[in-house]
């Protein structure tokens, strides 16, 4: 009992470790504009608040007010959830701090199912400490998650799942509320309905007793959860998928979209280090049996996904992307079991018994487990990631947030309310300019989401294709619609110069960020403008 509570107490101290970290790290984030200081989250996430900013006061789940529906965002419960937060008096700038803070509580309460995982898996409140604090400490993971994606909360369901479905199988008893947490999941994220499958699956194998009831009651849920949101999507949007999966899985060689994600997997893993990468396959020589194998499944099933998808747009920036990085914690599960059952496998090799063996091994493991925490978070062998996760460095994007926001405080005072803006960035210009929008990459755009990719991407040049970032028409965006204001261009620019030159004119609110304004709009206040030089 005592030893117990000796581990609770490291257990609780590392949770007040990661609050104070986050603390700082969403502070970090943050930056003073205009004599304001300005909470932002990732652009993504942004293009979220902004559905569920017009939600709120009654627009609609609508990227622009009295505009087209187009469901341009991946994560319909996410974005209800944004929207309580828009019911109150709080300004703007501040609104994203309440989203920021939520991702640190969804995955500070991850971390108590992954000690739990843990501590059955292995039985040693050590190899779950250790776990704990690979999890809680992994800069990517808090990169998506202080920053406002979904990836908080979806890494909580996933945790939370996996230890009921190990504890049901445990204890011989079958519950119903598995497939209601996963089903939720799904109305997170529809591509949820990976985990749920993998894990409908192995409890209906494995399960033998119950076998009965996991195939009625998983199959059931799941084709509630997904039916429901898919008739709402028809009965809403015309449309039984997102905008976003036309835009990210069409209009390319399904071959090229593979081959690109598995090319950027196989990057992550170079980086990562392909043998503590490989490490845990270890166990299988040690100890075969469900448990493992479950979370062996859960994240090779991410895995899988990310590839068959194409990846992430931003795996340039390193370490794991937004599809898997939900279940990297499972991964450091058996990363830290695997490592703990090589240290018992050299300590048994030793005979006779030495008794100070057993706590020089132990020291080993935690000098093992803490050094390649460093070599997690040291991303593409730079030096600047590892001052980042040391919180000596503002985190990634943070730079793009801050010239998005002077952008849309520029167009405040530039344009009236009724002028349109063309973007690049779909997410904080339209969130804090509060104009109509005109999303030139196509997420809140049928047109553009259903056209061909303008990047000619082979096999021999992978690199280059960004999913969700491959597609334009600047014939359509600017020369049919006509914006009242082009803030950015993207990929080609030179494509738009035949609708931008004899028709726009340079100028901006200041002295560093010029757009093009159309010539004689009465939706851009010209005596505030100042002309480009």
């Amino acid at each position: 009992m005592k030893n117990l509570k000796k581990n609770d107490v490291i257990f609780y101290a590392i949770l007040l470790a990661y609050a104070v970290y986050a603390a700082i790290y969403i502070y970090k984030t943050s930056f003073v504009m205009h004599g304001e200081r300005f909470f932002v989250l990732f652009d993504d996430a942004m293009i979220s608040m902004r559905y569920a900013k017009n939600l709120a006061q009654g627009s609609g789940l609508v990227w622009n007010p009295g505009g087209a529906r187009v469901e341009g965002y991946t994560n319909p419960l996410w974005v209800v959830f944004m929207s309580l937060f828009h019911l109150f008096p709080f300004p703007a700038s501040k609104i994203s701090l309440f989203i920021q803070s939520s991702g640190a509580l969804f995955l500070i309460a991850s971390l108590f199912f992954i000690k739990k995982i843990a501590e059955l898996l292995s039985g040693s409140s050590l190899v779950a400490i250790l776990a704990v604090i690979l999890t809680a400490f992994y800069m990517p993971l808090n990169n998506w998650v202080l920053q406002g994606m979904e990836v908080s909360v979806l890494t909580l369901i996933i945790s939370a799942a996996v230890w009921m479905a190990l504890n049901s199988w445990h204890s011989n008893r079958f519950s119903p509320w598995l497939y209601l947490l996963l089903g939720i999941g799904t109305l997170v994220r529809i591509d949820m309905a990976v985990p749920y499958l993998v894990i409908m699956a192995f409890m209906v194998i494995t399960s033998r007793e119950h076998r009965r009831q996991n195939l009625i009651w998983g199959l059931g849920l799941f084709a509630v959860f997904v039916l429901s949101q898919t008739l709402f999507r028809v009965l809403y949007y015309g449309d039984p998928l997102p905008n976003t999966y036309y835009l990210k899985m069409t209009g390319y060689s399904m071959v090229v979209r593979i081959a690109r994600g598995l090319y950027v997997f196989l990057q992550f893993v170079q980086e990562f280090n392909w043998v503590l990468f490989l490490l845990p396959l270890s166990i299988l020589v040690f100890r075969r049996d469900r448990d493992v194998f479950l979370l062996f499944l859960v994240f090779a099933g991410q895995v899988v996904y990310s590839i068959y998808v194409g990846g992430d747009a931003w795996e340039q920036k390193g370490g794991a992307n937004r599809y898997f990085a939900i279940v990297m914690p499972l991964y450091f599960v058996l990363f830290v079991y695997a490592v703990d059952l090589v240290r018992k496998a050299f300590v048994n090799l030793v005979q006779p018994p030495r008794a100070w063996l057993q706590p020089l091994s132990n020291v080993v493991l935690v000098l093992f487990v803490l050094a390649g925490m460093v070599n997690f978070n040291f991303i593409g062998a730079d030096f600047k990631s590892l001052q980042r996760w040391a919180l000596r460095r503002e985190p990634l994007f943070i730079e793009g947030n801050k010239e998005d926001v002077q952008i849309a405080l520029d167009l405040k005072q530039i344009t009236g309310p009724q002028a349109t803006i063309a973007v690049v960035a779909a997410g904080a210009i339209p969130y804090f300019s509060d104009r109509y929008a005109i999303d030139l990459l196509g997420k809140s755009d049928v047109r553009i989401a259903h056209e061909k990719s303008k990047v000619n991407v082979g096999l021999g040049n992978l690199g280059d294709l960004r999913p969700g970032h491959n597609k334009w028409d600047y014939e359509y965006s600017i020369g049919q619609l006509q914006p009242d204001v082009v803030t950015q261009l993207w990929g080609r620019p030179e494509e738009a110069k035949p609708y931008i030159t004899p028709y726009y004119t340079g100028g901006g609110a200041g002295d560093n960020l010029f757009f093009s304004l159309r010539t004689g709009s009465p939706n851009i206040l010209w005596d505030k403008v100042k002309p480009m030089p």
